[in-house]
């Protein structure tokens, strides 16, 4: 007589039922975690967007004059607003300020001239986004999206 080697039909049954089960309890752990990485990398953004907003300030007053416009920040030139020393919401102010090289973060003008806005990732998303005002140098952080 043969002995059959294998799986039974029931056995099965029972490993894919398992499975979709571990699959319906981690996947939303899983998207839950995502989001929550992608805010914190946007609060870790406006932190980092706060502090070159401060280092930019402390390097314009270091300098002594109140009607430069540039500052050399460790050999990159920032364009900065006369008499404040607050960069300019531009590619040349904050996000030369930042000196990010990771490409992670995406910079982009969504409104007025003096607005930056910087979204994780390569997508624009107005709902998740450290938004710097090149005015005022407040940051204002959207995380309802992300």
């Amino acid at each position: 007589m043969r002995s059959q080697k294998g799986f039974t039909l029931i056995e099965l049954v029972i490993v894919v039922v398992a499975l979709g089960i571990l699959a319906a309890l981690a996947i939303p752990r899983y998207i839950s975690m995502y989001s929550q990485a992608r805010t914190s990398a946007v609060n870790g953004m406006a932190g980092g967007i706060k502090a070159a907003v401060a280092l930019a300030r402390a390097e314009y007053y270091i300098i002594g004059s109140t009607v430069a416009v540039t500052v050399n920040m460790d050999g990159t030139l920032v364009a900065c607003a006369a008499g404040t020393g607050i960069p300019t919401g531009t590619a040349a102010g904050i996000t030369a300020a930042l000196q990010d090289t990771s490409g992670f973060f995406i910079a982009y003008v969504p409104g007025p001239p003096a607005t930056a806005a910087f979204s994780p990732g390569t997508v624009n998303l107005p709902t998740c986004q450290a938004l710097y005002n090149g005015t005022t140098g407040l940051v204002t952080v959207t995380t309802a999206g992300c």
